[in-house]
């Protein structure tokens, strides 16, 4: 991916393990997928989304992979493919799910796992610093 940024600045982003930044480049590229889930905030929206999904899509202009991304409500696809939280939050409620419910299938946990380690104070920082060099 770091081929794709807009400047060696913004691949330096790319080396924090989990972590995926909103920068310019995903903006961009998540643009559209970001506008259809603002479209959710209305209700008229969210019924002719829930009502028939693959063609509510359509006229939104998403990638293959961000509108498969959509039906199969892969969190963390989506925000690979410049989703922003914020924005995915509009989907995920659409759905009825509460925050902790979607962010923790970004992480591989369930719900309570996840909990439990963001109570605990979070992830370690030993070996989350660097993709580059783990040891930090």
């Amino acid at each position: 991916m770091s081929d794709k940024h807009l400047s060696p600045y913004l691949n330096e982003f790319e080396d924090i393990p989990g972590t995926l930044v909103f920068n310019t480049f995903r903006s961009r590229q998540g643009f559209n997928l970001n506008q259809f889930c603002m479209s959710l905030m209305k209700p008229e929206n969210r019924e002719k989304f829930k009502a028939n999904e693959a063609e509510y899509l359509k006229p939104w202009k998403l990638t293959s992979e961000q509108t498969e991304a959509v039906l199969k409500r892969d969190y963390l696809k989506l925000m690979q493919n410049g989703g922003n939280i914020y924005f995915l939050s509009k989907l995920f409620s659409t759905d009825g799910f509460p925050y902790l419910v979607a962010v923790a299938t970004m992480t591989g946990m369930s719900q309570e796992e996840y909990s439990k380690m963001m109570l605990s104070g979070g992830r370690n920082i030993k070996g989350n610093r660097s993709k580059s060099n783990p040891s930090l």
